[in-house]
């Protein structure tokens, strides 16, 4: 088989995979609004069956005028005529109506539908591993399956009520059409092909078209929500990174923008050939019935209703075979997202789930773990092993890049290891129950999210799920060292925060994580994971959290990440982390008499923190 033919081959193995999508896809619509699609059925029917009516009463309403005309206007068929017209006028009128009222019944149904797909959207994207997030394939995934949910559910209804409607129409055509030959609904057919040929050969192409440039797409989303995003605005200003990059996102939407008109010429002018074609085919046919008619073979009446006929027949067979090509090009773009929607987590519930421990005994263990991100060419662990005593603070220490906010993640079973255990009181992580796992868990990553909402709703979402009690919000508060921040705000607790929504006020990023340590505060878990608490602080301010910290952890399981050893120093145990392993460990004491990588590093944030203060107090004196 030559390297062509299996081209052709692949590709129409694709086109006919595509279409399975179909009864998925009618599934979706069903499922999203069914009472709303019931109804858009019938009326489907309804105006399917009105243009039949409308046009096989042509043929008496033509012939009754003409004999009206030859008997002099007589009343018997001056009658008969005005109850064809009111007939006539009555079907315009329910084709009015019921026009209307699918469109009414689609726009609901479509809003459903919308809202419907964007909600399983939005739950495969929570409950999607965090692993996915890593890889540039789940984002062009995720792309289009957005950028499609705005309008395709719409295109997918119209596609679907006009082949049905076209289908029942064109049907009952050909039956009228019938009698004035057999091979009538042979050359409508033949008509339309080239047509449909167009619609299915383009639809391809554009859909292939999207999957190559899906990334080029999101580039330019990506310097669109830079040039307009509040979090870069300030270095956009500072460097003068405006031009340069509004020039990428202009350069990147002119070749994509040049592709997709070079696209549509070529679709135009396949267009204007098939329509060619199609005239040609209407124009023999019809002098073929003016010949009839020339030689008294069929009325005026017959010649009428056949004009109507083979004109609408041919119009609704065009329709139906592009209703066919629309909807085998939204099965291809809802690919994109049933591919989004049957995206598989590795990270899932085993068969018979165990109950987390309530309270930590033994404590947690990490035996001999290994793990890499996906996609990186080096291990975050490797061999890793540790132990953290139930009820004790411990903390770890290290370099960027160390693996220290890679143990926050594993703990929480974001991801699972590649090697290795890691085990809760002697039970491993893979065979606990995952959300019962997260209930006993309470965090402060190292990057928290800044919610656009109250104050007090900010820190309630540290238990979304019971509603939280004014004052187990303002004890979070006051746990968190935010209290004063709060009470310095206009409206306290019922303070927008951030600068999305009217009258909101942004914080500083100590007072946003002082925010998030409140929320992680709210619950209370046995396990609390702190990636750098205190990096946003400044010395007099984490010297009065960790006062408060102290008591608020007494009988839980804490482990602390931080460059700061001034915040490391007050827990039980430290470790300190390298490449991926422990390498020292012990208390602070123990560590400084080690004389190791811990005193080392100590000794330097000392020297800089001396050398901070004596610049402040001769700035003071001179200033004073």
């Amino acid at each position: 088989m030559t390297e062509d033919m299996q081209n052709l081959s692949s590709k129409l193995r694709r086109a006919l995979d595509s279409l399975t999508y179909f009864p998925r896809a009618f599934r979706l619509v069903w499922a999203a609004a069914p009472e709303w699609t019931a109804l858009w059925a019938i009326l489907l029917v309804a105006q399917g069956l009105l243009p039949v009516a409308t046009v096989y009463l042509t043929r008496p309403l033509v012939n009754t005028l003409i004999e009206a005309v030859g008997s002099g206007g007589k009343w018997e068929d001056v009658r008969s005529l005005l109850i064809l017209v009111a007939l006539m006028a009555g079907i315009m009128v329910l084709t009015e109506l019921f026009s209307s009222a699918a469109r009414w019944v689609r726009t609901a149904q479509s809003e459903l539908l919308r809202d419907h797909i964007s909600s399983l959207i939005h739950q495969k994207s929570v409950a999607a591993d965090m692993a996915f997030y890593e890889s540039p394939d789940y984002y062009d995934h995720l792309h289009r399956a957005r950028m499609e949910a705005n309008y395709r559910p719409q295109a997918l209804l119209e596609g679907i009520g006009s082949l049905l409607q076209n289908s029942l129409t064109l049907a009952a055509m050909l039956v009228v059409l019938l009698p004035f030959g057999l091979w009538l609904p042979f050359a409508l057919l033949v008509s339309t092909v080239p047509a449909f040929y167009v619609v299915v050969r383009y639809a391809v192409r554009q859909h292939h078209w999207r999957l190559r440039t899906t990334e080029d797409e999101r580039r330019s989303w990506y310097y669109d929500w830079l040039l307009t995003a509040g979090e870069s605005a300030a270095e956009l200003r500072l460097f003068g990174l405006g031009n340069h990059f509004q020039g990428a996102y202009r350069s990147l939407r002119r070749r994509l923008r040049k592709q997709q008109l070079q696209l549509a010429w070529h679709e135009s002018l396949a267009e204007l050939a098939a329509g060619a074609s199609a005239l040609l085919i209407a124009g023999a046919t019809m002098a073929w019935m003016v010949w009839r008619a020339v030689r008294g073979l069929v009325t005026l009446g017959d010649l009428a209703l056949f004009y109507q006929a083979f004109n609408q027949g041919q119009h609704l067979m065009r329709s139906l075979l592009a209703s066919v090509g629309q909807l085998y090009s939204n099965c291809l773009f809802l690919g994109n997202l049933f591919e989004f929607l049957d995206l598989e987590s590795k990270v899932i519930n085993p068969p018979h789930a165990v109950p987390a421990p309530v309270a930590l005994q033994r404590g947690i263990r990490f035996q001999h773990v290994s793990f890499r991100y996906p996609g990186s060419p080096r291990e975050a662990l490797c061999d890793f092993n540790l132990n953290i005593p139930g009820g004790e603070i411990v903390a770890i220490v290290g370099p960027n890049g160390a693996g220290k906010s890679t143990l926050i993640k594993l703990l929480c079973r974001l991801y699972d290891p590649d090697a290795g255990s890691i085990e809760m009181d002697g039970i491993d992580l893979r065979n606990l129950d995952i959300e019962d796992l997260r209930r006993r868990i309470t965090v402060l990553f190292q990057e928290p999210v800044r919610y656009n909402d109250t104050v007090a709703e900010n820190i309630s979402l540290g238990e979304p799920d019971s509603p939280s009690s004014a004052a187990d919000i303002e004890y979070a508060a006051r746990a968190a060292g935010a209290d004063g921040i709060i009470s310095r705000l206009a409206q306290g607790y019922d303070s927008i925060l951030g600068k999305m929504f009217s009258k909101g006020t942004d914080l500083s990023v100590g007072e946003w994580q002082r925010i998030a340590l409140a929320r992680a505060f709210l619950r209370q878990a046995p396990i609390i994971l702190l990636d750098e608490p205190t990096s946003a602080m400044d010395s007099w301010s984490e010297a009065d959290w960790l006062q408060r910290f102290r008591s608020l952890a007494d009988g839980r399981t804490v482990v602390i990440i931080t460059h700061r050893f001034t915040t490391a120093m007050r827990a039980d145990m430290i470790h300190v982390m390298d490449g991926g392993q422990i390498v020292e460990s012990g208390s602070h004491e123990d560590l400084l008499a080690l004389g190791g990588t811990y005193a080392q590093s100590w000794r330097e944030q000392m020297r800089q923190a001396d050398g901070n203060r004596r610049r402040f107090l001769r700035e003071h004196r001179k200033t004073g």
